[in-house]
């Protein structure tokens, strides 16, 4: 009877403590993971720097969209920081009048979509002509791209206004149309050499296959390269898009009043808003405040946002396809 219990003792001894190193085991790969990078404490840490990098990135907005929401008393009120005690939709309204808002949405959303759409097509049939074709001097050509990325727009500014006014361009959607046409737009080397990048990964057994069918060049490029590079130019679509968006330089030289993009009208809202300045009369009822200024600057940051967040998940696999990581 007491061997019995003897042996039950060491046994049952024995089984808690295989029960409790397999639990500590257990808990241990919960944690830590099998890898470095599976564990509980490994996304916590991933999930926490994610968090601080979003906030980031979303807290100029939601400080944009906080004070565009103040009234004058709120925000001249050091208490109030980022609820107000009144939200007022008045500043938007006098951001609307302001830069004229309808009028410039216009003439950016024409500038950026246009432009965009030309250097899509024309980056596109260099940089696959750069990467496929026998192009005579190409290494040339290729550092030659690369040099004209690297030239600040400063450089070259005075003579292109020059250029442009005695063609009668100035004030015209042209001045940026002509560039891209030629593969000279804004960042246009960025994106020839994306293409570029691409259209080298592509096997050339395909190109082989399509000639032997009796493809041509062109034949080649639009009905093949060109469909399969839909992410290479979506990638370059949002790219092209959100600097020709944003861009203020450029169209500070370039265009007038008839024609001038949102980034200029909000740089002149204040002379608007305020004609006191100038020593004009003040057609508006609300002079420019910080809350009118952050909710045109709201107005135009908006646009992008909403194509961003359709075109997110492309956009993603997009930068992966082509390379641009790498």
């Amino acid at each position: 009877m007491n061997a019995t219990r003897v042996i039950i003792q060491k046994f049952g001894g024995q089984a808690k403590a295989i029960f409790w190193s397999r639990t500590v085991q257990k808990i241990k790969v919960l944690v830590l993971g099998r890898n470095l990078s599976d564990g509980l404490l490994a996304k916590l840490i991933l999930y926490l720097l994610l968090s601080i990098v979003a906030y980031l990135y979303v807290q100029p907005i939601l400080y944009m969209i906080s004070t565009a929401l103040k009234p004058l008393s709120d925000l001249l009120d050091p208490t109030v920081k980022w609820i107000p005690r009144v939200v007022t939709w008045e500043n938007f309204q006098t951001a609307v009048r302001g830069i004229k808002y309808p009028e410039a949405l216009q003439n950016t959303a024409i500038i950026a979509i246009s432009c965009s759409v030309v250097q899509v097509m024309i980056c596109a049939m260099t940089g696959y002509a750069l990467a496929k074709l026998a192009v005579p001097f190409k290494g040339l050509i290729t550092a030659l791209v690369i040099l004209t990325f690297l030239i600040p727009p400063q450089i070259i500014i005075i003579p292109l206004y020059v250029i442009y006014s005695k063609l009668s361009l100035l004030n015209t959607l042209f001045v940026f149309l002509i560039p891209a046409i030629f593969g000279q737009g804004l960042k246009s080397a960025l994106f020839i050499l994306i293409f570029r990048q691409f259209f080298k990964s592509q096997p050339l057994s395909l190109e082989e296959a399509a000639k032997l069918d009796g493809a041509s060049t062109a034949r080649l490029f639009f009905g093949i390269m060109l469909p399969l590079a839909r992410s290479a130019c979506l990638v370059v679509f949002l790219f092209s898009f959100i600097w020709y968006w944003n861009m203020y330089y450029e169209p500070s030289w370039f265009l007038a009043d008839s024609f001038t993009p949102l980034s200029i009208r909000l740089d002149r809202l204040e002379d608007v808003l305020n004609p006191s300045l100038l020593g004009q009369r003040n057609t508006i009822d609300n002079p420019a405040t910080e809350s009118s200024k952050m909710a045109a600057a709201f107005l135009i940051i908006l646009p992008p946002i909403v194509v961003f967040m359709f075109l997110q998940r492309w956009f993603v696999t997009g930068i992966e396809r082509t390379g641009i990581v790498e």
